[in-house]
């Protein structure tokens, strides 16, 4: 039997000494957080002036991003003549094409910026099925940072054993998803299929009131966001097309990066203290309610990084399971497809279209990975469970760690590689 432990205040707690390191991660306390770990707090509300001036700042940034995804469209055709398809025949093999999106995203730390980017080249030539692996990749790649959070705690065997299973089980989903619907993309073309109807009945010619709304939004983005565009094919003018285009969508990626940053962290600062009340009042209570919060939260700061970062130092803690924060990760998921949505904007007309279908195939494919994963009891728990076990190894070993993080995004990309050349 267990012995009682008497804790500071007059508070007993009954603990078994016999119980596994496994079953403790799973296990909420309700001990404050360790020192460093995300706790509430009372955040200082900031003046009306200066909220108005950030909010401002907000929206120049989301205008710089539209000109910039609308750059890169106008300088893929440029530096392409119109053959994007032809030219990019290296990433027909979708292989190649998740491992671009994997690639892209760890080292811009920002599934956004990479979706956003892809968006613009659709629109700029590239292929829709080329375009649908790398946007899949996008969301492996966003995994590696919330990973790196977790190992700021490796120095408590414990803390880091509920920390890394935090970061890991948004690995594990996202490595399931890709399982499942690659496979299915490439036999039935699911993906391709009702995003083009999505993109036909909201952005094209006879999609009715829907597609009018559409259309008459994009060609008011379009004739704010002309001039900025106008400037920068100005800029690179005097080159020759392919240069020119090429430069162009230099420019466009190193704004997006810019400006995706700056999203991030004005709105993390607007609504830090609305996500917290929203992070507290929603984890735990239901799957749906996390999802539900995990998307909101994700809208709300603009960032699938920060926001399943946030959740590592919370389950570290002891504060919440996995499993309670694992419907948190996939809601992130969900909400990081505004950027995308936001991008498609950039272009009308048969562009807008296509950019739509992009933007679309985010949107319907974490749809669609929540619904399939969360709807099939026999999957539920997958993600969850491989989580824990890497939990377990990595605490006893860090070198499981190193072989996790260097395998699923440097060993897999370059095998998948070596396989779609082979």
């Amino acid at each position: 039997m267990s012995a009682a432990v008497i804790v500071a205040g007059g508070r007993a707690q009954a603990l078994d000494q016999t119980m596994s390191e496994s079953q403790i991660s799973e296990q909420p306390i309700t001990e404050p957080p360790r020192e460093g770990a995300f706790a509430p707090s009372r955040v200082e509300r900031p003046s009306r002036g200066k909220t108005a001036r950030d909010w401002i700042l907000v929206a120049a940034a989301i205008y710089v991003l539209i000109t910039a995804v609308s750059g890169i469209g106008a300088g893929f055709t440029m530096a392409t003549g119109g053959q994007a398809g032809e030219l990019f025949q290296f990433a027909s093999n979708p292989f190649v094409g998740l491992v671009i999106g994997i690639l892209a995203t760890v080292l811009t730390q920002s599934s956004s910026t990479t979706t956003a980017i892809t968006v613009g080249m659709v629109a700029g030539g590239l292929p829709i099925g080329i375009a649908i692996p790398v946007l899949l990749g996008a969301n492996i790649g966003t995994t590696v940072t919330s990973t790196l959070v977790s190992l700021g705690m490796a120095k408590d065997k414990l803390v880091f054993q509920r920390a890394f299973g935090a970061a890991s089980v948004h690995d594990m989903y996202n490595l399931l998803s890709v399982l499942i619907f690659l496979p299915l993309e490439l036999s039935f073309g699911i993906l391709e299929r009702s995003s083009a109807w999505l993109a036909e009945a909201t952005g094209g010619s006879g999609g009715g009131p829907v597609a009018a709304a559409f259309a008459g939004i994009g060609g008011a983005v379009r004739a704010l966001i002309d001039p900025g565009v106008n400037v920068l094919k100005w800029v690179v003018s005097p080159l020759p097309d392919v240069w020119a285009g090429i430069i162009l969508i230099v420019l466009g990626v190193v704004l997006i990066l810019a400006v995706i940053n700056l999203i991030g962290k004005m709105l993390k600062a607007l609504m830090v203290g609305r996500a917290e009340r929203i992070f507290h009042a929603a984890i735990g209570r239901s799957p749906i309610s996390g999802l539900i919060s995990g998307t909101l939260i994700t809208v709300m700061v603009q960032s699938s990084s920060t926001t399943t970062s946030l959740a590592v130092p919370l389950v570290g803690s002891g504060k919440f399971t996995v499993k309670q924060i694992f419907p948190f990760t996939v809601g992130a998921n969900i909400g990081t497809t505004l950027t995308a949505l936001i991008a498609a904007f950039a272009f009308t007309g048969f562009e807008g279209e296509l950019a739509l279908q992009a933007a679309y195939v985010h949107v319907l494919y974490n749809l669609f990975c929540a619904a399939v994963i969360f709807g099939l009891p026999f999957l539920r728990p997958l993600p969850v469970k491989g989580a824990l076990w890497l939990a377990r190894l990595g605490a006893q070993n860090k070198l499981y760690v190193v072989s996790w993080v260097l395998g699923v995004f440097l060993v897999i990309p370059g095998l998948l590689l070596l396989i779609s050349v082979a």
